[in-house]
């Protein structure tokens, strides 16, 4: 059994619809950000950086617990504990799915994330701030339209978890970028949501906050 901790976040979305598409036994719990309970003592024993998401394991390395941080490093651990071809195994198909794996975290989150923070929530509105973080962003999504029109998938044809990751992040930027410039990620969007494992793993975090 795996106990997922989540809430409704980009970064949350992440290990749930990971688990969701690996299929396998979990329980969610809500760490409600807004209320701080990242900060309990309790959470950051597994969290050390009081961070969403975070899993413990059960039945981790030599059948003993394993608590997991950092939404890479679950999705990873997850991969290779199920042996899922969401992370291939092949060195090409690994060293690939993980470049862009790492790409979401690099770049993809930070610089959305900022951008969501100086567009929408920043307590006074910093025109530098916005202009430079919805530029990056843009140029990201410029990154990604080029790799996806390729391809099909960010680190491929097939679909993985660099496909899992980055996905949360971009949905969410509809609320602020107008994506119809970005044709092949648009129906990448729309090609990942369609996966009834991403839409129920998107509805978790909400559901476990409940």
């Amino acid at each position: 059994m795996i106990d997922l901790y989540t809430f409704t976040t980009p970064n949350g979305y992440k290990a749930s619809i990971m688990l969701e598409e690996l299929g396998v036994a979990y329980t969610a719990h809500a760490v409600d950000i807004t209320k701080n309970e990242q900060f309990a003592p309790d959470f950051l024993k597994i969290s050390p950086n009081n961070k969403i998401p975070a899993i413990v394991d059960h039945d981790g390395p030599g059948g003993q617990p394993i608590a997991v941080f950092e939404s890479a490093a679950i999705l990873m651990y997850l991969a290779q504990k199920m042996k899922s071809p969401l992370l291939p195994t092949d060195p090409r198909g690994f060293i690939t799915v993980t470049e862009w794996l790492f790409f979401q975290m690099a770049s993809v989150g930070p610089m959305f994330g900022q951008m969501n923070h100086f567009v929408r929530f920043a307590p006074e509105k910093v025109p530098y701030g916005v202009k430079r973080y919805t530029d990056e962003s843009k140029r990201i999504l410029g990154v990604m339209e080029k790799q996806i029109g390729e391809h099909g998938y960010l680190a491929g044809p097939e679909y993985s978890i660099a496909d899992i990751a980055t996905y949360p992040w971009v949905v969410s930027s509809k609320v602020i970028l107008d994506l119809a410039e970005f044709p092949a990620v648009s129906a990448w969007l729309q090609k990942v949501g369609d996966r009834p494992a991403v839409q129920r793993g998107m509805k978790v975090p909400a559901l476990a906050a409940k």
